[in-house]
């Protein structure tokens, strides 16, 4: 009955996802005046959750079975206008994605929580 729970699943994955960003934007903002640095970003949270044909996705080689990695959580170069120096980050960009980040992470939060509390009400325990 509880083996296929996609809500919390789908949750736990958003939040992998917002923390993962969180750390891109963070390396971002470190590299804010190095020369030559391009600013990167992690796709969006929907291209990355989709799932090909029903099958599982591997995030390595050799996980599943698979031959190569996806890649979907590898950092891509994100568009910005490049600096005289070469450097494409933006703080003011990077600090629209952390809050979008910072959101998504909280929903997911949310979302878990509240899946937990409707486990626990069917169960007939309380917090």
């Amino acid at each position: 009955m509880f083996e296929k729970l996609e809500l919390t699943r789908m949750a736990q994955a958003l939040a992998a996802h917002s923390g993962a960003r969180m750390a891109v934007i963070a390396r971002n903002v470190a590299h804010a005046d190095s020369p030559g640095y391009k600013a990167k970003d992690l796709p969006d949270f929907a291209k990355v959750f989709a799932v090909e044909g029903g099958q599982m996705r591997a995030t390595r080689p050799g996980h599943l079975g698979a031959a190569a990695a996806t890649g979907a959580l590898d950092p891509q170069h994100a568009p910005g206008r490049e600096a005289p120096n070469g450097n494409t980050v933006s703080l003011e960009a990077e600090m629209v994605k952390s809050v979008e980040a910072r959101q998504s992470h909280e929903m997911a939060l949310a979302i878990y929580r509240a899946t937990s509390d409707v486990l626990r009400a069917s169960l007939g325990r309380s917090r």
